[in-house]
């Protein structure tokens, strides 16, 4: 078996703002295995500022990963605990060698027969006249259930359009979810939850940074507005450090990002532990390319979650690759008419 690694630089059709900043290129690998003529392609999706494993020496792990391939997926995971994006990698291209059909790496009716996920639409942060053209486009399109990235602009300007959407429909017609990434103080964290709860949201992601622990716990105990967890996953590797961190947080969700976490394995092990506790979760991409948004979202089928997902980011890129991806009315499909761009793709593994 030979494996071998290409850098990928993707390229924001218009820039994306987080409360970390403005994105307007996101760097991603691809790991290529080839046996026997076959090959298998995954992605390691590194997130610059938020991925654990965004270190000096994460293309030297890549290039140690290719040198010692043959050791096998399982091998390989255990001793990659420092890098979950390529642990994500590593287990995509095992998947995708070893099926029929390399980009099938889960068969189900998602891929058979077109059988959809449902997903939140993604509301960027911006000035206020780009988030409401982003909250008329996507409920034009007929999401019933949107995210809206919070937190870079003035919270009261944040609020009146969130009262906007709410004095057109109801919480039965749209589910809100709000996604803070850590952008609310310790101080004005509770007041600004409370002020939240008056429009009925669905939760609120992350609202503290990660690794206040005890204010974190103090929250979800008070809290009017259900919390999910999602950059507080980010670094532990340990499953008994998982179970501490849920049993001493207790949050109300946690949201699972497979190339922030671990890959398939990391996630189910939050998976298993959630439910142990009777804690909610749903799955989140992380900005991959359509390489590791098709893995993802065929996992994610498997789980059978009835929740709005967190899959619809494929659409970012104009450089994407092109896929039987698609999005329609709130829902993720992957379309038989459509085809893999095979020629890019062979590119990559060349």
């Amino acid at each position: 078996m030979n494996a071998s690694y290409q850098k990928y630089i993707l390229d924001f059709k218009r820039p994306s703002g987080t409360s970390r900043g403005v994105l307007t290129q996101k760097e991603t690998w691809f790991l290529v295995l080839e046996e026997n003529g076959k090959y298998g392609i995954g992605e390691c999706g590194l997130l610059k500022g938020l991925s654990f494993d965004d270190t000096p020496n994460y293309e030297e792990k890549l290039q140690w990963t290719c040198d010692n391939i043959s050791i096998g997926k399982n091998k390989l995971w255990d001793q990659l605990k420092d890098f979950p994006s390529i642990q994500f990698g590593v287990e995509q291209a095992f998947l995708s060698l070893a099926s029929k059909n390399p980009f099938e790496l889960f068969p189900s009716d998602f891929t058979a027969k077109e059988e959809p996920i449902s997903i939140n639409g993604l509301i960027w942060m911006g000035n206020e006249s780009f988030m409401h053209e982003q909250i008329q486009q996507k409920l034009q399109e007929g999401f019933r259930c949107i995210k809206m990235k919070i937190g870079a602009i003035n919270f009261d300007t944040e609020i009146e359009m969130i009262a906007s959407i709410r004095r057109k429909y109801t919480k039965d017609q749209i589910e809100l979810r709000v996604d803070a990434n850590g952008a609310f103080s310790i101080n004005e964290a509770l007041t600004k939850l409370s002020i939240l709860s008056e429009f009925e949201l669905h939760s609120i992601e992350q609202p503290i940074r990660q690794d206040n622990i005890l204010v974190m716990k103090r929250l979800c105990a008070q809290t009017p507005l259900d919390i999910a967890l999602d950059e507080e996953l980010i670094g532990i590797s340990d499953i008994n450090k998982k179970e501490e961190l849920l049993l001493t947080i207790r949050p109300q969700y946690i949201i699972l990002k497979p190339s922030l976490i671990g890959g398939f394995k990391g996630s189910l092990e939050w998976i298993r532990l959630a439910e142990k506790y009777n804690i909610g979760w749903w799955v989140t991409s992380a900005l991959e390319s359509n390489i590791g948004l098709n893995a993802i979202a065929q996992w994610t089928y498997t789980l059978k979650n009835k929740m709005p997902q967190g899959l619809g980011t494929g659409g970012l890129y104009t450089n994407n690759l092109e896929s039987p991806l698609t999005v329609a009315a709130g829902r993720l499909y992957y379309d038989l008419n459509k085809q893999w761009n095979k020629n890019l793709i062979k590119e990559l593994c060349l």
